[in-house]
């Protein structure tokens, strides 16, 4: 019976939600067409040419060298035989004999031939310094973004705005493997199109503007086209940020039991073949304006290219030119509609290709004045007190603050557990206390120095700090606990920590000991159960032996008997430095000196564990609920 009620209520149950559709605060994120007209962008194109240059320049000089020389003597080339050319129609197209013509002309070929193969030699020269540029550029770029990334502080993380302007600086990264090439490629144009222009002014002034003009539509049709591309970019950069974060989500193998154990691979599927399709969708409707756009463009480039014809016709027919100059006229037009098209071209991509460099630059520049300031006074070392005074913190978006008025005092040799039920505050304090978030109110202080006036460098060199949210990160066992930061020559002192959370088994039986990678993601990697990964992160604090020590929820994932030995270790530990520790597991407060019982943001007890379990207050109610497992009180 409860099987066919089952069968029955799967088949009334409601359709999937669909995404909630995020809309993009202008207030938020500026992009470059936000900010500038089209005249003003393409009047930038010189800066990016020229940041372009000196970003290639600090990679490598001798390349930018090369590339720049070898367009020139390209244009030189290109020049040479144009003009070369036009000599060798007079005899051509003269009287006399083939032989005596071909005779006449052949000077003038042998210099085209030389000329062009000149001209070969270094545009292939010009390609060989822009492959060695391309991935050293695009690599500068997106390191840049990722130590943006590793440098901010932390409350940027916070700001809704950030997380946008980080995907549009990613995308510019990313752009600058295009941006080289159309820089070559516009340079390599330019210079050959001046050369074009060169003999057609030489042959009538006349021919000049026309042709010009027969491109210019071509021209404006482009940029309006880079224009509607990047303005959909832009509109659909917050559904592209939630797609990734979504997408990391589905795929992670860390989550891949709760999508098939909690039957959500339908909806999950649904939620991102939803969002694509909605993305899609606005893409679509911008190709369509793109279509317009260039079907506009293309009905007035075809009536100015055809004036360009008929003027050079009509050069010809009147008398105004000669036959033998109208066809060096007509290979000069169509060299240079051929090369005025190509500029158009690449102008326009460097112009598309400059607007996500822009949000790049932007992104790297605000990210300056989200870095931590340097600070005036020297971080104290060993700090003997922390003090938290009259401290406010609040969260973008929330009206309460999640720190309301606190003062506390943390001294040296002192284990301080700080608790409290979800969302009173606790793991907002201990970012506080340790200079992650600066107050909005009030003061935190090392030893009497307020932090906010200190290097928060040198705070950090000297705390050791458990995240909820730690990292399994797929580096080596042994880089897993130094992260980097080996003190030592040799191993003895990862050992030591190894030893001190009870994983010297564990890293005995990798198949390379401390080498093993920890991923199983890759080739040779191991994987690690979420309390094991609990363990290595604990450790990672020992290993450095900091002066300040802040665990949060360290033991969640561990069982009793680690539960057990790490609390015991932090009580061995305590003497000597500040330790702190956040916990939900009431028992495990026996060991500290010192308990903080957070209530809204607010310190609403505070004593040692004798005193606050019968002080009749919120403590005393939230260990007799722990002790009530079988619901007798409910």
């Amino acid at each position: 019976m409860k099987s066919v009620q089952g069968d029955e209520q799967a088949r009334t149950r409601p359709p999937y939600p669909e995404p909630v559709d995020i809309e993009r605060k202008a207030q938020w994120t500026k992009s470059a067409f936000d900010q500038y007209g089209v005249w003003q962008l393409v009047t930038t194109i010189p800066a990016v040419l020229t940041q372009v240059f000196k970003m290639a320049w600090r990679i490598d000089r001798r390349d930018v060298l090369v590339m720049v020389g070898a367009q020139v003597v390209y244009g030189i080339g290109s020049a040479v035989a144009l003009a070369a050319t036009a000599r060798a129609m007079v005899p051509v197209l003269g009287s006399g004999s083939v032989s005596h013509r071909v005779h006449q002309a052949l000077p003038a070929l042998v210099v085209i031939a030389v000329a062009a193969g000149v001209g070969r030699v270094a545009y292939g020269l010009a390609s060989w310094s822009v492959g060695r540029l391309k991935p050293r550029l695009m690599t500068a770029a997106d390191v840049a973004v990722v130590e943006a990334m590793l440098r901010v502080e932390l409350s940027a993380f916070l700001r809704p705005e950030f997380s946008e302007e980080h995907e549009a600086a990613e995308t510019g990264s990313v752009r600058c493997d295009r941006l080289i090439y159309d820089v070559q490629s516009f340079m390599s144009a330019l210079i050959k199109l001046v050369a074009a222009f060169g003999v057609l002014t030489a042959l009538h002034p006349l021919m000049l503007p026309v042709l010009v003009l027969a491109v210019l539509p071509s021209g404006v049709g482009a940029m309006a086209e880079a224009r509607i591309e990047h303005q959909v970019h832009t509109a659909n950069s917050t559904g592209r940020n939630v797609r990734g974060m979504m997408r990391w989500h589905v795929t992670a193998g860390k989550l891949a039991d709760e999508v098939r154990g909690m039957s959500m691979a339908g909806y999950l599927s649904y939620w991102y073949r939803t969002l694509s399709k909605r993305l899609d969708d606005r893409t679509l409707s911008g190709a369509g304006r793109q279509l317009r756009a260039n079907l506009v463009a293309a009905v007035f480039g075809g009536l100015c290219l055809s004036l360009a014809w008929g003027t050079l016709l009509w050069l010809t027919v009147s008398g105004r030119m000669s036959l033998a100059i109208a066809a060096t006229a007509v290979l000069a037009v169509r060299t240079a509609l051929g090369n005025l098209t190509n500029v158009v071209h690449y102008a326009a991509s460097l112009f598309h290709s400059s607007l996500f460099l822009g949000d790049w630059k932007q992104f790297i520049e605000r990210s300056q004045a989200l870095m931590p300031a340097a600070g005036t006074v020297p971080a104290p070392r060993e700090p003997e007190t922390i003090q938290v005074r009259d401290a406010v913190f609040t969260y973008p978006n929330k009206d309460r603050p999640a720190v309301d008025g606190v003062s506390l005092t943390l001294r040296r040799g002192e284990l301080v557990a700080v608790l409290g039920e979800n969302g009173s505050g606790k793991s907002t304090l201990t970012r506080l206390m340790t200079g992650l978030y600066t107050p909005d109110k009030g003061q935190v202080l090392w030893d009497g120095a307020d932090v906010s006036r200190i290097d928060v460098n040198e705070v950090w060199e000297q705390t050791g700090f458990v995240t909820q949210q730690f990292g399994y990160w797929p580096v080596s066992a042994r880089d897993n606990i130094t992260m980097g930061q080996p003190v030592t020559l040799d191993d003895d002192r990862v050992w030591e920590a190894v030893d001190a959370v009870g994983m010297r088994g564990a890293f005995e039986e990798l198949p390379r000991g401390l080498d093993t990678l920890l991923a199983t993601e890759l080739w040779g990697g191991v994987s690690m159960s979420g309390g094991q990964w609990q363990r290595i992160a604990c450790a990672r604090v020992l290993y450095r032996r900091p002066a300040v020590v802040v665990m949060d929820e360290p033991t969640s994932d561990m069982d009793p008997r680690g539960e057990h030995a790490m609390f015991r270790l932090l009580r061995e530990i305590a003497p000597g430095r500040i330790t702190v520790v956040v916990t939900h597991r009431l028992i495990n407060t026996k060991v500290a000196d010192r308990i903080i019982v957070m209530d809204k943001g607010r310190i609403a007890e505070h004593g040692t564990f004798d005193q606050l379990v019968k002080g009749g207050g919120l403590f005393q109610e939230l260990y007799e609920l722990s002790l009530d497992r079988g619901g007798r009180g409910l």
